[in-house]
């Protein structure tokens, strides 16, 4: 039985195919949040951490699903002092209106799915 191994480091041709994101979007994303920055290995490549995918999985959530400006995600991204863990728990809290409580439920499955298939990885 093989043995799962997370990896450390993800490129971003990996990390653009996990999260269905094209990678151009994740350079300009690298422009947009001060927070956002990969390291480089010695060819120059981007190298992401698991941190450094939550972070992104969060921009997208709050831009795609939540509707935020660019600037409305990285003040609310500030306010959780940048830590993905704090900021995908507030977006877990139900809300009281049925649609925000579906849109919930459906961000929890997705961040759930992510975390699988990272752990697989």
């Amino acid at each position: 039985m093989k043995k799962s191994v997370q990896k450390m480091y993800y490129s971003i041709g990996e990390v653009s195919e996990l999260l269905g994101i094209k990678p151009h979007v994740l350079r300009y994303w690298e422009t947009q949040f001060p927070t956002l920055k990969p390291k480089k290995n010695r060819a120059g490549n981007r190298v992401y951490k698991v941190r450094d995918i939550k972070f992104i999985l969060t921009i997208k959530k709050l831009l795609y699903e939540r509707g935020f400006t660019i600037a409305g995600a990285r003040r609310k991204l500030r306010e959780s002092n940048n830590n993905p863990d704090i900021l995908i728990e507030q977006l877990q809290i139900p809300f009281a209106d049925p649609g925000k409580r579906e849109l919930v439920s459906s961000l929890k499955e997705d961040l759930l799915e992510l975390k699988e298939m990272i752990e697989a990885l």
